[in-house]
Order: structure tokens, then C-alpha cells, then sequence
């Protein structure tokens, strides 16, 4: 079962190195100006697609164990000298409990989602539950993608939604995402815990180099 596993992820890994090969920045056709828009939050409610759990196929590394070894700080530098309102300390602390997670690495395939915590793994085939279109606060909207694990006997979170910017069908670069046993209601009422996602096969100063021109 583990060496399965394991031709499961080296699989995933071989896939994504080929993607990643072909430009380091290219994630795909060039976008739409509705896409564009909508990646900075602005879209019309009748834009948004359904999209399948094949656009987050691959193997993911969470970004919260470069914001606690410092890797990230040029990019909360960048923020904070965007956004005269916080220092770069405090977008730090923002960004240190929206990215916050246990989950270390996370491999999607088939429809199946296998979550890494340290040594532990669980994993549950999930099916798609439509999306939310969120309004915030700020004016700005977003979207999330809901996806459920009706496996009782997994340890898999039962209820997760992936966040990525994107409102149609299309290969993700990067995602946040949302998990939890209660129900969907209740994920959709978190805003400030989010944990992100980019490719497991990235280095720390690529994962800057993304976030800083994208």
C-alpha cells in the first residue's frame, strides 16, 4: 500500500516537473480579462463556472514553514511598503495565522485528497458540492469550491473548499484552502485561517518569486 502510495507521488511530482519545465511563470493559456478581474476580486456573479477537483491535481507543499523560517519577509516587506497601513510586522502576523497549519504536504489525484501531517497520512475520495461566491467586506468577492468526503471511516477532513482566484475551469498555480468536520456553513464563515498551497517541488526563494510577481 505505502509503495503504491509512494508511484502515486512520484507520479504527481513527474507530472508537475514536466509542467513547471515548460516556464517557470507560464500556468497555462494567458488569461481572459474576466479572469484577470476576477483574480483581483472583481467579477459578475454569471462568469463563475463549476470546476472539477482535477484543477488542483498534483502534489502541494503548505508555505507556513517559510513564513516561520523568515523566507516569506520580503514579500510582507513588499505588502507593507504597497499599504502604508501596517508594518511589515503586522502583515507578518496576519499571514502567520491565515497560513497556519499542521498540514504539511497535500496530493491530489483521481479525486482522491491525501493530507500529510508529519508522518500521518489520511486520504478519502471527494465529491463535489458547487460553489459559494463570497462578498467581503472590502468590497471585493471571491469564490470558493466546495468538495465532501462521505468515507465515515476516513480521518480526512469531511468538508474542504479550495479558494485559488480562478472562477473557471482551469489548472490552479497555487490554492488556499479550507477543512473541516462540521459542515460547509461553517467553513464558509472562516476568514482568517486559510492555509495555502504551491507546488511540493518549489523551492523557498521560487515560493517568493511567485508570490511577489503574481
Amino acid at each position: 500500500m505505502h509503495l503504491e502510495k509512494l508511484a502515486v507521488v512520484l507520479g504527481m511530482l513527474f507530472v508537475s516537473s514536466q509542467v513547471l519545465a515548460h516556464g517557470h511563470h507560464s500556468h497555462g493559456a494567458p488569461m481572459t480579462e474576466i479572469e484577470q478581474k476576477a483574480a483581483e476580486g472583481v467579477f459578475d456573479d454569471k462568469n463563475v463556472q463549476n470546476r472539477t477537483l482535477a484543477d488542483w491535481d498534483g502534489m502541494w507543499q503548505s508555505v507556513y514553514p517559510y513564513l516561520v523560517s523568515g523566507e516569506l519577509d520580503p514579500v510582507f516587506k513588499k505588502k507593507a511598503e504597497k499599504d502604508k497601513s501596517k508594518t511589515a510586522e503586522q502583515v507578518k502576523a496576519y499571514y502567520r495565522k491565515g497560513y497556519a497549519t499542521d498540514v504539511d504536504t497535500i496530493g491530489i489525484e483521481n479525486g482522491v485528497m491525501e493530507f500529510h501531517t508529519g508522518k500521518k497520512v489520511a486520504s478519502c475520495k471527494y465529491d463535489y458540492a458547487g460553489y459559494k461566491i463570497l462578498n467581503y467586506t472590502s468590497g471585493k468577492k471571491g469564490v470558493r469550491y466546495l468538495f465532501e468526503c462521505k468515507d465515515a471511516g476516513s480521518d480526512a477532513p469531511k468538508y474542504v473548499q479550495f479558494s485559488d482566484h480562478i472562477i473557471v475551469p482551469r489548472k490552479s498555480s497555487h490554492f488556499h484552502i479550507f477543512m473541516g468536520n462540521t459542515s460547509q456553513a461553517a467553513l464558509l464563515e472562516e476568514m482568517d485561517n486559510w492555509p495555502t498551497y504551491y507546488p511540493y517541488q518549489l523551492k523557498g526563494e521560487e515560493v517568493v518569486d511567485e508570490m511577489l510577481h503574481h
